[in-house]
């Protein structure tokens, strides 16, 4: 079943990094989205947070935090939830 969340989310990488050469289908869920993987770098960390406050109503306080959050789409699906659950 595919799940909903993430592939918003992969909609959003893709719009917010302008990202026209990609498609939600060629990022791998629990593939990596900085370095070797999607490739991101800070700027791009940086653009995401705040796409994710505006359209989640979730913050990302410091960057051991982002670590943990932009390891993968699925790490980023699972911190929007809990932060949903827990009231942001």
């Amino acid at each position: 079943m595919a799940d909903d969340l993430v592939l918003e989310l992969k909609k959003l990488i893709i719009a917010t990094l302008k990202l026209e050469e990609v498609n939600p289908e060629d990022i791998e869920d629990d593939g990596q989205l900085f370095g070797t993987g999607l490739g991101l770098d800070s700027i791009d960390a940086l653009e995401l947070v705040v796409a994710l406050e505006k359209t989640y109503g979730v913050a990302i306080p410091d960057s051991a935090v982002g670590e943990r959050v932009f390891r993968s789409v699925n790490t980023l699906a699972q911190f929007v939830r809990e932060q949903s659950r827990n009231g942001g």
